[in-house]
């Protein structure tokens, strides 16, 4: 991952990541850790980031330590809006986690009703139901 990417994803500077894309950046650019630009961007709390890149394509279900994915990192951090965007736009909610005892063999869902967040669980219920018909 190029820095100037990195820096860009986690200081929310959309403007920067759009010049980048137009430039041939990888969208899907992984970190020294295995984290895409959408996971550091949710765990930076950078909604307008996690939104462009949702938007432009970007892979949703990679995962990186402890099997986690950009949706369950959202949840982990408490952030309802990203967990919104991500469920929203298809991300996997079948993935499990895997390693540590806090994460082994759950879901986002899992997680978001261990840690006791009503908000998050009722979005991923809802994107559990697939979408309403018309």
């Amino acid at each position: 991952m190029r820095p100037d990417w990195e820096r860009a994803v986690r200081h929310d500077d959309v403007d920067t990541l759009a010049r980048l894309l137009e430039e041939g950046a990888d969208i899907d650019a992984r970190d020294a850790h295995g984290q895409t630009g959408v996971m550091l961007a949710v765990s930076s709390g950078a909604l307008g980031a996690v939104a462009f890149l949702v938007a432009r394509g970007a892979a949703l279900d990679h995962t990186a330590k402890y099997h986690l994915s950009a949706l369950m990192l959202a949840v982990v951090r408490d952030e309802p809006a990203i967990v919104r965007i991500l469920a929203t736009a298809g991300a996997d909610l079948s993935i499990r986690g895997s390693g540590a005892p806090g994460f082994h063999g759950k879901t986002a869902l899992d997680l978001a009703e261990a840690a006791g967040r009503h908000e998050i669980t009722a979005i991923l219920r809802e994107a559990s139901r697939g979408p309403r018909p018309p």
